[in-house]
């Protein structure tokens, strides 16, 4: 992986985990709905943001390698695995 994106989606995944924290201690707390919610959307954002540094880094490494190799298994399922991940991700 591109330690610059595997660094940006681990930054995004921290501060997604310290927002995350934030989200249970307000809702533990009783504090305003909206409030909980903005800091759960944030949450959402970083995750998305870190989902999709991984994907392009996916896309730009192994998926290239795998779609140059001779091996016709070896593409199918490189694409069914980006399939997978694309209908999960957009659920």
């Amino acid at each position: 992986m591109d330690k610059n994106k595997r660094g940006m989606a681990l930054i995004n995944f921290k501060k997604a985990q310290s927002h995350l924290g934030n989200v249970i201690e307000m809702t533990e707390n009783g504090k305003y709905c909206i409030d909980v919610m903005q800091q759960n959307l944030a949450v959402i954002g970083l995750l998305k943001s870190a989902h999709q540094l991984l994907m392009e880094n996916h896309l730009n490494s192994c998926f290239i390698h795998a779609m140059s190799t001779s091996s016709q298994a070896k593409k199918n399922q490189m694409i069914e695995e980006i399939l997978t991940v694309s209908k999960l991700a957009n659920k």
